[in-house]
């Protein structure tokens, strides 16, 4: 039996990717026979030799296979044997998430003998739906003007849509979520300015993190848009940190923190400056740093500076 899942939008194809996995696990729990390949530069033979070796416990076995498309000499053996794979009693899972030429015999031969799924960016009210439902799932208040007025900023990137509504939610602590909240945090597009200084602050490179946040404020940044950034960062270090003393294998940490693999992958190699008691130490001192600000205790440019020769 063949699975396929492919498509443009990345976010959901991961997580039916995941949920298959999830059941797959409960149903099988010593997880002996769940095998991951990266094709890219895989042998067809090992492959082969995976799916038709007969599991000891007779369990059905599955093979979760990845970049299939950029092996041709793979896809091409994989059609002379096609027949036997899609008769097989274990589970071929393909993901795919790159671009596939529609020409490609390949994708063609999937499309006609797999339960395929392709998964399209959402658009229109598809959109709208799924982002209320991912406020609804935080338990969140905002209008759906203003969902309107984020999909306008963010668009059909469900990555960063998420990003930006777990960015909102933590913001908003439990209050209505307003259109100058959405102005104030959300960015029409990922500024990789901002990331250089989150990176440098991460990397505790503290003077350059000092002149590439004083850049950001001559360029009209609000203070309190870029502390909301270096939470964010921070939160997500501090997740990711605790999921790497858990023991956890890289594969769960991605799917456990639901962030974009790109962050998690930044943030994994971050994380290891760091110790988990240093980084709840950190995410103290900014949530001081926010009240500090809030209450009007300390000037915002005054606090960000004072927060950021503390880490």
């Amino acid at each position: 039996m063949i699975i396929f899942l492919y498509g443009p939008d990345t976010y959901r194809s991961r997580q039916k990717l995941n949920e298959i996995i999830e059941h797959y696990k409960k149903i099988h729990r010593s997880g002996l026979n769940l095998r991951y390949f990266e094709a890219g530069n895989l042998n067809f033979q090992d492959f082969k030799n995976e799916v038709e070796t007969v599991s000891m416990f007779r369990e059905k076995k599955l093979v979760v296979l990845k970049d299939i498309f950029s092996n041709k000499d793979f896809q091409e053996e994989f059609l002379k044997q096609g027949e036997k794979f899609v008769n097989s009693a274990n589970i071929i899972l393909i993901y795919e998430k790159k671009e596939i030429d529609k020409k490609n015999s390949f994708l063609k031969f999937l499309k006609k003998n797999s339960e395929s799924q392709e998964f399209e960016l959402l658009e229109g009210q598809r959109l709208k739906n799924w982002v209320k439902k991912e406020f609804e799932k935080y338990q969140a208040q905002i209008d759906l003007k203003v969902i309107d007025e984020l999909i306008n900023f963010v668009g059909s990137n469900l990555w960063q849509m998420e990003s930006e509504i777990k960015k909102l939610v933590n913001y908003k602590n439990g209050q209505k979520i307003k259109r100058e909240d959405v102005e104030l945090l959300v960015r029409p597009k990922i500024e990789t300015d901002i990331f250089k200084t989150i990176d440098a602050i991460s990397e505790k490179k503290k003077s350059r993190a000092l002149f590439l946040l004083h850049q950001h404020l001559e360029k009209g940044d609000a203070p309190l848009y870029l502390l909301v950034m270096i939470n964010f960062q921070f939160r997500n270090l501090l997740e990711i940190k605790d999921l790497i003393e858990k023991n956890l294998p890289y594969y769960k940490i991605i799917n456990k923190s639901k962030l974009h693999p790109f962050l998690v992958k930044k943030s994994y190699q971050q994380a290891q400056r760091f110790t988990l008691q240093q980084l709840k130490k950190i995410y103290q001192k900014i949530f001081e740093t926010d009240l500090n600000i809030k209450t009007g205790k300390m000037e915002p440019e005054t606090a960000i500076d004072l927060l950021i020769t503390e880490i």
